[in-house]
């Protein structure tokens, strides 16, 4: 497979990285993002107008990050690693960390993906059952109903989750990150979280005449908007019907290679939706994506037919739900049998 996806980019005399394309994606949805902030410290309006704007920067904040951050932090945008870690680095005005982020999401969860226990992903706070190895609990028999409000959280959760994350990639004493400043490194942290509350909160509260709980309704507004749609995109690719959670054998091992381990647990959704790949980064396509982070999204839907080609090939599955609905229904599904296992077996 590896073969045939180079063998593609070099038939074709391209490079595996991005073009100019995802410049102009980077200004755009850096500008959807940040302007309507700039619209409601400037211009009078009323408090409904500034709550709509307040809920696109949180479509513009999750195109930031699916679409500029996701792509700089793998490393796929450019050959050059300061273009990368630039671009990277929007997730600052998200108010959190690439470095937790890295541990986390290029470490865990594309090394083992759905793994219960190390990938984070399927592992949230207990009121959710994202994996069946988990605890049942009698909540969970209505997380199809609840789960879609937690997703909204997101975000705003993970400004305080950071600083946890940090504290236990301290903790877990990986050599590879043995020499990094973790006392500096939590300063820094801490003075990216107060300038976020203070470009989101305090300046509305110094330059508009809203009241208090006007700006903090816009800012849990923002931040609601983009935890959802992050949440449920990231969910459609790994918690739907027919992405495997293995365990491993008794000595620690998955007993399967890890490119088979990826089409296993890892479903597209939508292909045929450019409107679709272009806003979410190409995460539509997150077998492309777990099979080779470091080619950027631009290019996923010219290597999937190679990739579904060789999987099918080969007998293994490539797990594809063809729209956004039937994407969005199996994993409601999922997530019902999920949270009552026992009543949705007898259907």
């Amino acid at each position: 497979m590896r073969a045939r996806v180079t063998a593609h980019f070099k038939n074709q005399r391209i490079t595996p990285k991005a073009d100019a394309r995802i410049a102009i994606k980077a200004v755009l949805m850096l500008a959807l993002f940040l302007m309507p902030l700039i619209l409601i410290l400037t211009v009078a309006m009323p408090a409904w107008s500034a709550l709509l704007l307040a809920v696109l920067m949180g479509v513009g904040m999750a195109g930031v990050g699916m679409g500029v951050m996701h792509d700089g932090l793998h490393g796929s945008i450019s050959r050059r690693n300061w273009v990368n870690e630039w671009l990277g680095g929007t997730m600052y005005l998200l108010g959190s960390d690439s470095f937790t982020w890295k541990i986390q999401h290029n470490g865990a969860h594309h090394t083992h993906t759905n793994v219960d226990e190390v990938d984070h992903d399927i592992n949230p706070p207990r009121l959710l059952r994202f994996c069946e190895h988990a605890p049942l609990w009698r909540i969970h028999r209505l997380q199809h109903v609840y789960s879609f409000f937690f997703y909204g959280l997101l975000t705003v959760v993970k400004l305080g989750n950071d600083f946890f994350s940090l504290a236990r990639a301290k903790r877990n004493g990986d050599p590879k990150h043995s020499a990094h400043p973790f006392k500096l490194h939590f300063l820094a942290m801490a003075g990216v979280k107060l300038a976020h509350v203070g470009l989101f909160i305090v300046l509305p509260l110094l330059f508009t005449p809203f009241a208090w709980w006007q700006v903090l309704l816009g800012f849990a507004a923002m931040h609601f908007t983009c935890g959802i749609i992050l949440g449920t995109v990231f969910q459609l690719a790994h918690v739907v019907e027919g992405a495997h959670q293995p365990l491993p054998n008794a000595q620690g091992v998955i007993p399967t290679d890890w490119t088979v381990h990826e089409l296993l647990t890892t479903a597209n959704f939508s292909p045929r939706s450019r409107l679709l790949t272009w806003f979410t980064g190409g995460l539509n396509f997150q077998i492309e994506h777990h099979l080779f982070p470091y080619v950027s999204h631009l290019h996923y839907p010219d290597i999937a037919p190679i990739v579904q080609r060789t999987a099918e090939e080969f007998g293994l599955p490539y797990n594809v739900k063809p729209t956004l609905v039937k994407a969005i229904g199996s994993h409601v599904r999922r997530l019902r049998q999920l949270g009552d296992p026992f009543r949705y077996a007898q259907r």
